[in-house]
């Protein structure tokens, strides 16, 4: 993966954010440390995907910040201008919360207007018994868009039906 421009960032997110070693950290007006990692360890050959991590550092209730939103999807942003390729994502399921998460999420994506500028889909997944929430989001410009979404439709199949009833 190509690393993030951080002076854009600097210039376009309302929150700083830095590089921490594979990572990029940024901290909010209420002492919340939010942590964006990317990780390339799925490839829909011959394209890579990476998976996207949003993690709340601090542990502590995130209050309804705008910034937040408008930080992580200048990431987001970001991430498809240098890395033109696959982003994934599966909501964290600490507290049992993973729905509003990825609702959340679709209302931040939605909110940016990237919905015409990229595919986005989310598939519900249950490993035992916990319902799991993941999605995809390509650049619809993508030149292999009809194969990339045909597998990721082929592999949430698979993992449905190989999961026991």
């Amino acid at each position: 993966m190509k690393d993030l421009d951080l002076e854009r960032l600097f210039l376009e997110c309302p929150y700083t954010v830095m590089k921490d070693g594979d990572n990029y950290t940024f901290k909010t007006d209420y002492d919340l440390v939010f942590i964006i990692d990317f990780k390339e360890e799925f490839s829909f050959e011959p394209i890579p995907a990476y998976w996207f991590d949003l993690t709340n550092f601090t542990h502590k209730a995130s209050p309804n910040d705008d910034k937040v939103r408008e930080t992580v999807i200048r990431v987001i942003m970001e991430f498809f201008r240098q890395n033109p390729d696959i982003m994934l994502y599966m909501c964290d399921s600490a507290n049992n919360q993973q729905a509003q998460r990825n609702r959340l999420f679709l209302r931040w994506f939605s909110k940016a207007k990237q919905s015409e500028r990229f595919f986005f889909k989310t598939a519900m997944v249950k490993d035992e018994d916990m319902e799991n929430f993941v999605a995809i989001i390509v650049p619809k410009e993508h030149p292999y868009l009809e194969d990339i979404v045909s597998r990721f439709d082929s592999e949430i199949m698979l993992f449905k039906n190989n999961k026991p009833q």
